[in-house]
């Protein structure tokens, strides 16, 4: 173990499948050796189709698929990956836990692909 191996303050996110087109956004701040068993716990929650992991600057340190990819098509996986960082869900909760408002957050996420998901999103 290193020096600093204890210092983990992350915001943790997870995508939890809601219904059909709507997805729940979860953040939750954690410090220390929690970090690691809030992050894991998001990773094996059952209806979990995305999680990240960001530190207190909103670096990504880590995601992937969690449990419930299955929920969602491949499409609409895609597109959380790729847009989950620009989300403005995301970035409210993010807002929120790196301010040290509250250690806990969720907002929606609609998801209405066309064709051409050139749209953002409607939280």
């Amino acid at each position: 173990m290193g020096l600093f191996s204890g210092s983990k303050d992350w915001n943790v996110v997870a995508v939890l499948f809601e219904k059909k087109g709507h997805l729940q956004i979860n953040g939750n701040r954690a410090k220390g050796g929690s970090a690691e068993k809030v992050r894991d716990a998001v990773k094996r929650h059952a209806r979990c189709v995305f999680w990240a992991v960001f530190d207190q600057k909103r670096h990504f340190v880590e995601g992937g698929a969690g449990a419930g990819k299955e929920f969602v098509t491949l499409e609409v996986f895609q597109y959380v990956e790729r847009n989950l960082a620009k989300a403005k869900g995301v970035a409210q909760i993010l807002t929120l836990l790196e301010k040290g408002k509250t250690d806990k957050a969720a907002t929606g996420w609609e998801i209405a692909l066309q064709a051409n998901p050139a749209a953002d999103d409607a939280c």
